[in-house]
C-alpha cells in the first residue's frame, strides 16, 4: 500500500449505524488541495452532493476535508440541508479551516431524518484519531452492504521522482453511474491545476465508473472526488500528465471492477468487452445492455450459456450493428458465430461457467473500430433478500 504524502485519515462510531461499527469518517489533507468531483445525474439529490456541489464552486475548487457518514443518506428529509451545513461548520471550527473546503458525503437509507447531534459530539473524538496511516479504517467505515473494503494504489514516475494515487470506494447495491452509484474517493500528492484536474477526472470516470452496472439502479447520494495537494513537490509535465492519467484510469478501474465484484448477493463478477462497433459510444451503449439485462445476469448465475439473450440485449441497446456479421464467445468459447448459433459443448461450457469470473466477448466483424469495457455481476437471490428489509 503506498499512500499520498500530505493526507490524513480517521473513523469513528457515532451511532448512526444501528450496528457497532465505525460510521463516520474523516480525509484531511495537511495543505489546501485542488479538487475536481463528478456526481449523481439523478433529479433526486440528497443534501450532502447539493452542499458539496456549492463548496466546490465557492472554493474554487479547493478542499481541506471529506467528511463522510455511513447508514443514513441525508436525503429527503425535512433537516437534510441544516445537517449537512451545521456539521461541516462544526469540522470546519474544528480543524480551523474555511468552511468551504469541507465536503459532506452520505450513504445509507434515504428518507429518514438525521440527527446532526451524532456526527458534531463525535467530531472532537474523530479530529483525535487522525493519522497518515488510518486509510484502511476509513475504507471500511464508509461501507454499508458492502462485504469487502475496496482499495486501489499506485506509483509514476515522473520528472524529477515519483507521484503517488491512492483510491477507496464503496457500493454493493444500487448501482448504475451515469455519474456513479456509489462513494469514491481518489487522492494524490501530484500538484495539477485546476484546469487539467477537471477534465481528467471526466475522462477517466467515463471509462472507469461510468462503465459499471449491479442492478440499473442511479442512486441519489452518488460522488466521485479527485483531490491533488502536490505534497510531493512535483508538477506534472505534459509528458508525465499523460502517464499520470493512465494510471488514475487503472486506479478507478480497477475500484469500479471491485464494486462489481461485491455486488449485493452477487456469486460471478461478468466482464463484458465489446469490440469492432462503429464508435466507442456504440460500442458502450451495447455493453451498457447486455451488463444490464436482468435475463443475461440470471443466465449466468445459472451458468446457462443463453448467448441468445446477450443477442437481444445487443439488438436494444440503441446502437446500429448488423446481426449477421456478430460472434459472441463466453469464457473464450465461441458460442454464436456470425449472428447464429456456434457448435460447443454445452457441459465443458457450463463447468467454466461456474467460475467466479465470467467474460463475455461480442465482437462485431467489419470496418469497425469501437470497442468498450464493462463490468457487472450475477443476479441471484441474495439480491432480493438484502433489498427486501434494507430498511428494516
Amino acid at each position: 500500500m503506498t499512500l499520498p504524502l500530505g493526507f490524513r485519515y480517521a473513523s469513528i462510531y457515532a451511532r448512526i449505524r444501528k450496528v457497532k461499527k465505525d460510521d463516520l469518517a474523516l480525509i484531511v489533507s495537511d495543505t489546501t488541495a485542488h479538487a475536481a468531483a463528478t456526481f449523481t445525474t439523478n433529479l433526486v439529490q440528497a443534501a450532502p452532493v447539493r452542499l458539496a456541489r456549492k463548496h466546490l464552486r465557492t472554493s474554487r475548487g479547493t478542499l481541506r476535508a471529506i467528511l463522510v457518514n455511513a447508514g443514513n443518506a441525508n436525503c429527503a428529509t425535512r433537516t437534510g440541508d441544516a445537517v449537512a451545513l451545521e456539521t461541516c461548520q462544526a469540522l470546519a471550527a474544528h480543524l480551523g479551516v474555511p468552511l468551504d473546503q469541507i465536503l459532506p458525503a452520505s450513504t445509507g437509507v434515504i428518507g429518514v431524518e438525521m440527527d446532526a447531534r451524532k456526527i458534531v459530539r463525535a467530531l472532537p473524538g474523530l479530529v483525535r484519531r487522525l493519522s497518515e496511516d488510518r486509510f484502511q479504517d476509513v475504507a471500511e467505515a464508509i461501507l454499508t452492504t458492502d462485504l469487502v473494503p475496496k482499495t486501489s494504489f499506485a506509483e509514476i514516475s515522473v520528472h524529477g521522482g515519483s507521484v503517488r494515487i491512492a483510491g477507496m470506494t464503496k457500493g454493493s447495491g444500487m448501482i448504475h453511474p451515469r455519474m456513479a452509484t456509489t462513494l469514491g474517493f481518489l487522492m494524490t500528492d501530484a500538484a495539477i491545476a485546476p484546469s487539467f484536474l477537471k477534465p481528467m477526472l471526466a475522462a477517466v470516470t467515463e471509462l472507469s465508473y461510468n462503465r459499471l452496472t449491479v442492478d440499473g439502479d442511479t442512486s441519489t447520494n452518488d460522488m466521485l472526488l479527485l483531490a491533488a495537494n502536490g505534497a510531493s513537490g512535483l508538477t506534472l509535465d505534459p509528458e508525465s500528465r499523460e502517464g499520470f492519467q493512465q494510471a488514475l484510469t487503472h486506479v478507478a478501474q480497477d475500484l469500479a471492477s471491485q464494486i462489481a465484484k461485491d455486488g449485493e448477493g452477487a456469486r460471478k463478477r461478468i466482464t463484458i468487452q465489446v469490440s469492432g462497433a462503429r464508435t466507442d459510444q456504440d460500442a458502450a451503449q451495447i455493453a451498457r445492455a447486455i451488463a444490464n439485462s436482468p435475463l443475461v445476469k440470471t443466465a449466468i448465475a445459472g451458468s446457462d450459456a443463453n448467448w441468445g439473450r446477450i443477442l437481444s440485449a445487443a439488438g436494444y441497446s440503441g446502437a446500429t450493428f448488423n446481426p449477421s456479421r456478430v460472434d459472441i464467445a463466453l469464457q473464450g468459447m465461441l458460442v454464436c458465430h456470425e449472428g447464429l448459433a456456434a457448435a460447443f459443448s454445452e457441459a465443458t461450457l457450463k463447468k467454466q461457467l461456474d467460475a467466479p469470473e465470467c467474460f463475455i466477448q461480442f465482437r462485431i466483424s467489419g470496418k469497425g473500430t469501437g470497442s468498450a469495457r464493462f463490468w457487472s455481476c450475477d443476479l441471484t437471490e441474495g439480491y432480493i433478500r438484502i433489498n427486501a428489509s434494507y430498511r428494516t
